[in-house]
């Protein structure tokens, strides 16, 4: 379950993921949010992290503002 497709837009799990870090939280927020397993929110979170719509300072992230293809 990727976060990104092969055409650089957002999956429908990547969006979850970018709605639920609006405001800064840890993986383990994410996941009680979203529903999504844990190690899923961890590897997504790595994903968008490496594509600059997410930042992390220390254990939580944050969507960057950066607006991705949808």
């Amino acid at each position: 379950m990727a976060c990104l497709q092969a055409d650089g837009t957002v999956s429908a799990s990547g969006r979850a993921l970018l709605s639920a870090v609006e405001q800064p939280a840890t993986p383990e927020e994410v996941a009680a949010a979203t529903g999504l397993p844990l190690f899923r929110v961890r590897s997504g979170l790595r994903e968008l992290a490496g594509a600059g719509l997410v930042s992390q300072d220390g254990p939580r992230f944050a969507a960057t503002g950066r607006r991705p293809a949808m």
